[in-house]
C-alpha cells in the first residue's frame, strides 16, 4: 500500500508538509500539539522518514491502545530512534515475548522498597550539589539539575564510587548526551548514521564506544568481586536470571544501565527544572510544600507532572496488524501515539488545565489513563518509583534552603531536547537563603 493510500484511511489532521511539521515539533512543540485539538480526540500528522503518526488523546481510546495485544502493536519498534544510544537489548526497544522476559528481569531492581533504601545516598548527593549553588543573582537551574540527576544515577544505578572511572564516565556521558540538543536525534537511526558521517556528529560513535568500555569495566569488576554487598541497581541486574537460570550478558546489562541513564537523567532534570520554575511563580504553594505536609507534597508533584509533562507522548506503537480503537480501524504500518500533553491539558478532564493547582490531587490518586507521565499499560516506566523518590528529596532539600524568585516577569516557554520538553531559559531563577520565621509570641497585656 502506498503512503498516499495509507493516509486516506487515517483520521484527518493538518495538511502541513512533513518537513515543516518536524521543524514545528522541534521549535514550537506545544503549539504544534495544540493545533490538533479542533480535529476531535485524534489527528494524523506526518514527519519525514517515518510512518504516518496518529495522535490519540481520548482516555478510553488510550486504554484500548495500552491494553492491545503485544503482537498487534509494537512500542519497541516505535522507539527505535533511541537504539544508537541505548543498544539493541534495551527493554524499551523490545517487543512481545522478549520484552516481557526482560521486564521480569528488571522489575526487582526497581522495586519501591529498594528505591527507599537509596534515600540516604540521594539526600547526600543533593546536599553536596546545593552547596555549590549561587545565591542573590540569576542563574539557570536546569544544567545544575542535570549534573545532580546524572550523579545520582551513576552512583545509585551504576554503583560507581568516587574515583577516576566515575569522573571519566561523568564527563563522557555528559558530552554524549549533548547530541540530544540536535534535531537529528529524533530522526530514525539510519538517517542519524548518515548525518553522523559529517561534522561534530562523527564524535558520537567515539563517545558511545568510550562509555561502553567504561561500563564493561565496571561490570567486570563487580562480577569478579561477587561479594553481594552492594545495594544498587547494577547489583540487582547481576543477580537476575533468565528462565534457564543463565545470567544477563554484559551487553544486556550495559544496555539496561544506559536505558536507566537516558530514561532517568534528562527527564528528571527537566521535570525538576519545571517544578522550580512553577514554584518560584507560586510562592504560596512553595510555602505550603515547605511546611512538610506529605500529602500536599505528593499532590504538588502530581500537578507539576500534569501541568508540565517532559515527555509529549508515551512510546509510539507501530501497528503490525490491523486494529480497531475507538471505532476507527487502523491498518498495519501506522504509528499510534498516546499524547500525554493533550490529555493533561484537556479541559474536559482537568478544568482550567493551564492553571497550576495541586489541590486537584488532594484526597485522590491520579487516573490511570488521565495522568500519564510514566506512560501506561505493560510499558509503564520501570523507574517511576526511583523518579518520584528523587523528586521528593530534591524538592524538600531545595525549598529547605532557598527562597525562589523568577528572574523575569514572563514564564519560560517550552523548549525541546531530543524527546523531552524543558524550560527554554533553563529555569533561570534567583535564590536567596531561606530561614524559618519563628512563630510570634503574644505577650499578655499588663
Amino acid at each position: 500500500m502506498s503512503r498516499r493510500e495509507l493516509l486516506r484511511q487515517l483520521p484527518p489532521g493538518p495538511r502541513t508538509p512533513s518537513l515543516l511539521n518536524l521543524v514545528g515539533l522541534w521549535k514550537r512543540p506545544t503549539a504544534c500539539l495544540e493545533r490538533l485539538r479542533p480535529y476531535g480526540k485524534r489527528a494524523t500528522i506526518s514527519v519525514p522518514f517515518q510512518p504516518p503518526f496518529v495522535v490519540l488523546w481520548d482516555p478510553d481510546e488510550l486504554k484500548e491502545l495500552f491494553t492491545a495485544s503485544p503482537e498487534t502493536v509494537h512500542p519497541g519498534e516505535g522507539a527505535r530512534i533511541l537504539e544508537p544510544i541505548l543498544g539493541s537489548h534495551s527493554v524499551i526497544l523490545l517487543d512481545e515475548g522478549e520484552h516481557l522476559q526482560q521486564r521480569k528481569l528488571m522489575l526487582p531492581a526497581f522495586h519501591g522498597e529498594k528505591m527507599q533504601r537509596l534515600t540516604g545516598l540521594m539526600t547526600e548527593l543533593t546536599g553536596r550539589e546545593l552547596d555549590s549553588w549561587p545565591v542573590g543573582g540569576p542563574f539557570a537551574l536546569h544544567p545544575r539539575l542535570q549534573r545532580l540527576t546524572l550523579e545520582i544515577i551513576l552512583r545509585a544505578v551504576f554503583g560507581l564510587e568516587q574515583g577516576p572511572r566515575l569522573d571519566d564516565l561523568r564527563e563522557t556521558v555528559t558530552e554524549l548526551l549533548e547530541f540530544a540538543e540536535s534535531p537529528v536525534s529524533i530522526l530514525p537511526g539510519h538517517i542519524q548514521n548518515l548525518v553522523g558521517r559529517f561534522g561534530h556528529f562523527r564524535r558520537f560513535d567515539e563517545l558511545a564506544a568510550r562509555v561502553t568500555g567504561l561500563i564493561f569495566e565496571q561490570i567486570a569488576e563487580r562480577r569478579a568481586a561477587g561479594d553481594g554487598t552492594h545495594d544498587d541497581v547494577l547489583a540487582m541486574l547481576l543477580q537476575a536470571r533468565h528462565e534457564d537460570q543463565s545470567p544477563m550478558s554484559d551487553e544486556e546489562v550495559r544496555d539496561e544501565l544506559m536505558t536507566a541513564l537516558v530514561a532517568g537523567h534528562e527527564t528528571t532534570a527537566s521535570q525538576l527544572a519545571w517544578a522550580f520554575e512553577l514554584l518560584a511563580r507560586h510562592p504560596q504553594i512553595a510555602e505550603r510544600v515547605r511546611d512538610g505536609d506529605e500529602e500536599y507534597l505528593m499532590a504538588t508533584i502530581h500537578e507539576i507532572m500534569r501541568c508540565r509533562p517532559v515527555l509529549p507522548n508515551a512510546e509510539p506503537r507501530l501497528t503490525k496488524q490491523p486494529i480497531e480503537i475507538g471505532g476507527v480501524r487502523y491498518p498495519a504500518g501506522v504509528m499510534l501515539l498516546a499524547s500525554i500533553y493533550l490529555v493533561h491539558h484537556d479541559p474536559e478532564i482537568y478544568p482550567e488545565p493551564y492553571a497550576f493547582r495541586p489541590e486537584r490531587f488532594l484526597g485522590k490518586q491520579p487516573g490511570t489513563y488521565t495522568w500519564l507521565p510514566f506512560g501506561g499499560g505493560r510499558r509503564r516506566c520501570l523507574g517511576a518509583s526511583f523518579a518520584m523518590q528523587e523528586m521528593k528529596i530534591v524538592l524538600r532539600e531545595v525549598l529547605g534552603r532557598f527562597a525562589l524568585s523568577p528572574a523575569s516577569a514572563e514564564p519560560e516557554v517550552t523548549g525541546r531536547r531530543s524527546i523531552t520538553y524543558s524550560p527554554s531559559g533553563g529555569a533561570t531563577l534567583v535564590l536567596r537563603p531561606w530561614v524559618r520565621t519563628p512563630p510570634e509570641v503574644l505577650v499578655p497585656a499588663a
